[in-house]
């Protein structure tokens, strides 16, 4: 079955509207974990704005289930990164101002980059996996960087979903195929929701993880965090 990773990013925005630590970042992740997912993502930015470098730090000695953090492969990420050892890095092309990540790396352009990038963090033992839209070209580029896994960047199907699911799914299904063939695992995030998850995994239910924040935590304004995590891992059952 594809795991699910609760991204907890919008808690950590919650709690630094106000300082203090209402809620508190770490217990929610706890929380997430005892109602059932199987993952806990971070995405800390250089600013700050959300999670912070120390919730990293903490957060990887709270946790059992798999950690990931993602982010801009800068100096001080890889530092955070190298430090805390989580079990998986996902890189994104994240500029310091993006309001949320919207777009895939260019693999062919930062290929020797993301190369060295992915070759430091796995001799560290961490699992590596590259941010990429459904580009073919770039799915291919990406094998070559050495990483364990891609992630698909979901935000075109997510918007096409409503007015089209069999288009809005096509390339997607098409990249899964070729980066399976290719020998990399495949996770994907970004704008997954109780709408539209159960038909992505329908379609590609090979894929390893999905990483879902914004829409779960929304969620769980309504139904509560505990109901709304079941409520996620039941699509993804019933995908499967």
């Amino acid at each position: 079955m594809t795991k699910l990773s609760v991204n907890i990013n919008k808690v950590a925005t919650i709690r630094n509207a106000r300082g203090g630590n209402i809620p508190d970042v770490a217990q929610v992740a706890v929380d997430c974990e005892r109602f059932g997912a199987q993952g806990i993502t971070v995405h800390p930015r250089p600013d700050e704005r959300h999670i912070r470098y120390e919730d990293v730090r903490h957060l990887r000695h709270q946790l059992t289930v798999e950690f990931n953090i993602e982010g801009n492969p800068t100096d001080s990420f890889m530092r955070l990164a190298l430090e805390t050892k989580p079990h998986q890095v996902t890189l994104v092309p994240d500029a310091a101002s993006t309001l949320t990540s919207d777009a895939g790396w260019d693999t062919i352009t930062h290929r020797d980059f993301l190369k060295d990038i992915v070759t430091t963090l796995k001799q560290s033992g961490i699992r590596t996996s590259v941010f990429v839209g459904a580009e073919l070209h770039f799915i291919e580029a990406a094998a070559k960087t050495g990483a364990d896994r891609i992630e698909l960047y979901t935000g075109p199907y997510s918007h096409d979903y409503s007015k089209d699911r069999e288009t809005a799914i096509r390339p997607f299904r098409e990249a899964a195929k070729l980066a399976r063939t290719l020998g990399l695992g495949i996770n994907a995030g970004h704008d997954l929701s109780l709408e539209n998850l159960r038909f992505f995994i329908n379609q590609i239910p090979f894929i390893d993880e999905v990483s879902i924040g914004h829409a779960l935590i929304s969620d769980a304004l309504y139904f509560g965090l505990e109901k709304t995590i079941q409520m996620y891992l039941n699509e993804l059952k019933i995908g499967s």
